[in-house]
C-alpha cells in the first residue's frame, strides 16, 4: 500500500482543544517520569547506597547519563525524520523509548551502583529518544499563529512535572522504589492517551531521505555560519540550563548540608518550595505566551527571562534559611515561565531548512538540554571546593556561578536577527 507522505509542509490548520490537552498530558507526565529522579529521587538512592561518597557518585552518574543523552536525542530525532512506519514518524520513538525506560527504572530500583549507572544510562536514551521525537510534534502539527501558546502550555509541564513527582514522593513514606515508579506509570498513561489522539506524520518509503555513515556524520554538523540563528539559540539554552542543571542536582545536598533540613524532610521541603516555583512558572508562562503571540515577538522574552532567572540563582546561593530559599525558588520561577512559554516557539522558527528535519534538529538542539547536565556536576567541585563554608563546600559560589551562567544565556539571544 502506498503511503502519501505528508513531512515537509508547514502545518496550516488550527489544531483543537482535544489535541492540545492531550499533547500537555503526554508532554506532562513525561518530564515527571524524566525529572522526579534528577530533583529528588535519585540523589536519595545514591545517598543510601554509599552515603560517604554520594556528591562524587551523583556528579559521576549523572554525567555519563548526560553523555548518553547527549548522543542519544540527536541520533533518535535523525531516525525518527526516516521512520516510514505505519504508525507514522513519531509514534515508533516515544513508545520504544518509553518502554527502553522502564528496563532502567527496573535496574535502578533493585541493584546497586553499578546497576543504578546502567539503568540511568537506559532512562537517559529511552527518554531522550522520547523527547526527540515528541518536541518535533511541534512544529509538525502546530501552526505558527499557536505556536506561542502552546509553547507556552508545554513549557509549564516541565515545573509542574517536577512539582508532581515531589508531591508524589511525600506520600512514598520514604520508599525510593515509589518514587521511580509511580511517575513511570503516569508517564504511560499519558502516552496511551496521546497515541490515541495524535495523527501522526507519515512518510512514504520512496520519500525517505537515504542513509549512509558519511551523510549520517555531515547531518548532525550544523554550520554556525549558514544557521547563525540557531547556533545563538543554542549557545542561550545551553547557558541557561547550565544554571538549571547546576539547582537540580544540588538541591537536595544544600537543603541537607546549608540548611540542615533531614534526609527524610527534603521530599517535603522540596515540594513547598516547588509549589512557590510552580505558581511562578505558570502564572507567568501563560502571561507571557498569550503576550508573545500578540506583539509577535520572541527574543525579548528570552532576554528577560534569563536574567530574571539568574538573579533567583543568585538569592538561592546568598539564602541563610529556608524561607529565602523559597524566595530564590519563586524568582527562578518567574524567570522559567517566561522563557519556557516562548523559547520552543523561538528554536521552531529557527530550524535550519524550514524545518524539514525538524526532529533531527530538535534533536541537537536538546543537546543544550542534556550537555549541561554532565558538565554542570563536572565542575561544581571547582566551585564547592572555594573557601571552607560547610565543611568545604560552598554552596554560595555555586549558585552565585550559576546564575551567572544564566544572565550569560540571556545575552547570547541578542544576535538572533530572524526572529523578533
Amino acid at each position: 500500500m502506498h503511503i502519501t507522505s505528508t513531512a515537509g509542509p508547514m502545518p496550516q490548520t488550527r489544531v483543537g482543544v482535544p489535541f492540545i490537552a492531550s499533547y500537555v498530558i503526554a508532554f506532562f507526565t513525561m518530564w515527571m517520569a524524566i525529572l522526579t529522579p534528577v530533583v529528588v529521587a535519585f540523589a536519595l538512592r545514591v545517598e543510601q547506597i554509599d552515603p560517604a561518597n554520594k556528591e562524587t557518585n551523583l556528579a559521576f552518574i549523572l554525567g555519563i547519563g548526560a553523555i548518553v543523552a547527549l548522543v542519544a536525542n540527536p541520533i533518535a530525532g535523525y531516525f525518527s525524520d526516516r521512520t516510514t512506519s505505519v504508525l507514522g514518524m513519531r509514534k515508533p520513538w516515544m513508545l520504544g523509548g518509553f518502554a527502553v525506560a522502564v528496563a532502567g527504572t527496573w535496574l535502578i530500583v533493585t541493584g546497586g551502583l553499578t546497576s543504578i549507572t546502567i539503568g540511568w544510562l537506559l532512562m537517559q536514551l529511552g527518554f531522550n529518544a522520547f523527547l526527540a521525537a515528541i518536541t518535533a510534534v511541534l512544529p509538525d502539527q502546530v501552526p505558527e499563529e499557536q505556536r506561542g501558546v502552546v509553547s507556552g502550555l508545554l513549557g509549564m509541564c516541565l515545573q509542574g512535572g517536577i512539582l508532581a513527582g515531589i508531591y508524589v514522593a511525600q506520600f512514598s513514606g520514604g520508599d525510593v522504589v515509589k518514587m521511580f515508579t509511580w511517575p513511570m506509570f503516569a508517564c504511560a498513561g499519558g502516552l496511551v492517551l496521546f497515541m490515541v489522539t495524535l495523527k501522526d506524520r507519515r512518510l512514504a518509503k520512496e520519500d525517505a531521505a537515504p542513509i549512509d555513515l558519511i551523510r549520517f556524520a555531515k547531518d548532525f554538523w550544523i554550520n554556525p555560519k549558514t544557521a547563525p540563528d540557531f547556533s545563538w539559540a543554542f549557545v542561550s539554552r545551553f547557558m541557561l540550563f547550565m544554571g538549571l542543571a547546576t539547582l537540580i542536582s544540588y538541591q537536595v545536598y544544600y537543603l541537607i548540608d546549608v540548611l540542615g533540613i533531614a534526609p527524610a524532610d527534603v521530599p517535603s521541603y522540596l515540594f513547598k518550595a516547588t509549589v512557590a516555583l510552580t505558581i511562578a512558572t505558570v502564572v507567568s508562562s501563560a502571561l507571557a505566551g498569550w503576550l508573545s503571540d500578540l506583539i509577535g515577538r520572541r527574543k525579548i522574552f528570552v532576554l528577560i527571562s534569563a536574567v530574571i532567572y539568574g538573579a533567583g540563582l543568585m538569592v538561592i546561593g546568598l539564602a541563610p534559611d529556608f524561607n529565602q530559599f523559597v524566595v530564590g525558588a519563586t524568582i527562578c520561577g518567574i524567570g522559567q515561565g517566561v522563557y519556557v512559554a516562548v523559547d520552543l516557539a523561538l528554536v521552531a522558527a529557527v530550524l535550519p531548512n524550514k524545518g524539514a528535519n525538524a526532529a533531527k534538529d530538535f534533536g541537537i538542539f536538546n543537546i543544550a538540554n542534556a550537555l549541561p547536565q554532565s558538565i554542570a556536576p563536572a565542575i561544581a567541585p571547582i566551585f564547592l571546593s572555594l573557601g571552607a563554608l560547610t565543611d568545604g563546600k560552598n554552596y554560595t559560589a555555586l549558585f552565585i556561578a550559576a546564575g551567572v551562567f544564566a544572565i550569560v544565556g540571556a545575552l547570547a539571544i541578542i544576535p538572533i536577527r530572524t526572529v523578533r
